[in-house]
């Protein structure tokens, strides 16, 4: 198996006035194609940083990260907008959908910058919700859903460009026992049987345990 996230002594810092603050300190890691990782650590180890930069979402200070192929830590603002919008899908711990959108318009808006017809956005939608078990709502607003089912649309958000990559930032992090249980089986089903490639930020033991690889972070270190 081929690695399709490499990052390479990877260093991040924040600088709050003349304040250097340093968040990760030369991390190495390798993913695999279709490998399922939870990276694990307290709070302020530098679990949701390293997320950050593996998704394009921010840079490091030093180092390199590489996602199939490409350096995205060497690419301008908006090659790398671009790229996100191509290559990453996005988990989130709350939703981010918009209260005023049904549940089939929310996962339509990454479709929206791209190239396809209206009826074959329409049936990647369709696909997606369909996937995570929510056909029969699609035309339901947010707020006639439950946590677990407005999780279910984020998810079909993120997957409904067939991305490179998913990332997750503690997906079961505002929901109940049993809509976490089925939030983390239809995560490991998308890795198993769709073989999508997931990296899952958790504090939860219970979600770790989920995933096909777990590192830990410590103080940002790989420990």
């Amino acid at each position: 198996m081929s690695a399709i996230i490499s990052v390479q002594n990877v260093s991040k810092s924040y600088w709050r006035d003349s304040l250097e603050i340093p968040v990760l300190n030369n991390i190495s890691i390798e993913v695999q194609e279709g490998d399922f990782l939870a990276l694990m650590g307290p709070s302020g180890s530098g679990k949701t940083t390293l997320l950050n930069l593996i998704a394009g979402i921010d840079k490091p200070s030093k180092g390199n990260v590489i996602v199939a192929g490409t350096d995205i830590s060497k690419l301008g603002e908006s090659a790398l907008a671009k790229w996100r919008a191509n290559s990453v899908g996005f988990i989130f711990q709350f939703y981010n959908l918009i209260p005023v959108l049904t549940a089939f318009e929310n996962v339509e808006l990454p479709l929206l910058l791209t190239k396809l017809s209206k009826s074959q956005r329409k049936k990647q939608v369709e696909t997606a919700l369909t996937l995570v078990g929510l056909g029969e709502r699609m035309y339901h607003y947010p707020k006639q859903l439950s946590g677990g089912q407005e999780q279910r649309v984020a998810i079909a958000r993120a997957i409904v460009t067939d991305p490179v990559i998913l990332v997750a930032d503690e997906p079961t992090g505002d929901l109940d026992k049993n809509s976490a249980s089925e939030i983390l089986t239809l995560m490991e089903r998308l890795n198993s049987e769709f073989k999508k490639t997931i990296i899952m930020v958790t504090h939860d033991p219970h979600a770790a345990e989920k995933a096909k690889q777990i590192r830990h972070l410590e103080k940002g270190d790989l420990v």
